[in-house]
């Protein structure tokens, strides 16, 4: 769903969560109603209602199975860099996706024929249905997987991704390539730069990092271990196995009963800290809490 001129990343990121859910329930509610008004013209000889059960009981099952798919997207993403990778696991997922779906649309017709008092549902002959069925589930499986990696390439170029300088190809570069100064962010066909010492933290995401400075996350396709190499000592420090911190903007650090610690920001983020970098953390700044 693209946005409008006036909504800002940051706004629509509050309402993300819900939105996708609206997304996903009206994606389903049209696509339902439109594939039962067909149902009803090619099976004319059924009950009204048939068509209409045997189309919402499908729709329903598919719609339950959405957060399951997702989570299997994002265990294996499916980009254009990945795709050769994750396509044989989600080839594989489309067979319990099709039981599941399959066994309780089945489940469903039949309390839906036993309500109507129009006698037992007949799926057929198991093999045959489900042979059927699955054919028509992997064209749906794939087909919601497109969708969520075509919102995913839009929400990367609306939110801006970030980028490593790379060397010139003559002359030699005008800052460090192994250590940068800046990073080049990419956002709706514009590209800026940001200087490394205004990010206020990183956090690991899948195939991402992201840059956070000024209220905004960035996405930078690194590892938690490569971007460690090109970031100052003397400034970042990491803090978690999914966090560095600039300590330029590290306001306190609050000890947990856990042992672990909990950082709090300037702008009144909250990182968590494991035990074993609060140690360095200890170390780096002594024994007492670290404030601002």
């Amino acid at each position: 769903m693209p946005p409008t001129a006036s909504l800002d990343y940051r706004d629509f990121h509050r309402w993300r969560k819900p939105a996708e859910v609206a997304f996903w329930v009206l994606l389903a509610l049209l696509n339902t109603v439109f594939n039962s008004m067909v149902a009803q013209i090619d099976n004319a000889r059924t009950a009204a209602w048939e068509p209409w059960v045997w189309e919402w009981t499908s729709s329903l099952m598919i719609l339950l199975l959405v957060p399951a798919i997702l989570a299997v997207e994002r265990r294996w993403p499916f980009r254009f860099d990945t795709w050769r990778r994750s396509l044989p696991w989600h080839l594989l997922a489309t067979v319990p996706f099709s039981l599941v779906h399959v066994a309780g649309m089945v489940a469903l017709r039949t309390l839906a024929y036993d309500l109507a008092g129009a006698g037992h549902y007949r799926f057929g002959p198991w093999w045959d249905g489900f042979g059927y069925e699955y054919l028509k589930d992997i064209r749906t499986y794939f087909i919601i997987i497109a969708l969520i990696s075509l919102s995913r390439l839009w929400l990367v170029r609306w939110q801006g991704e970030a980028r490593l300088l790379a060397a010139p190809d003559e002359g030699p570069p005008v800052e460090p390539v192994e250590r940068p100064e800046r990073f080049l962010v990419r956002k709706l066909g514009k590209e800026f730069l940001v200087n490394a010492r205004e990010i206020e933290w990183l956090q690991a995401a899948g195939n991402y990092v992201n840059l956070h400075l000024r209220g905004r996350d960035y996405p930078l396709r690194t590892t938690m271990a490569a971007i460690e190499e090109r970031l100052d000592p003397a400034r970042f420090v990491r803090v978690h196995r999914s966090y560095f911190v600039n300590l330029d903007y590290l306001a306190e650090i609050e000890p947990l009963d856990t042992g672990d610690a909990r950082l709090k920001l300037r702008d009144g983020a909250a990182i968590p800290c494991s035990r074993r970098y609060r140690a360095q953390l200890r170390e780096r700044f002594g024994e007492a809490p670290a404030t601002a």
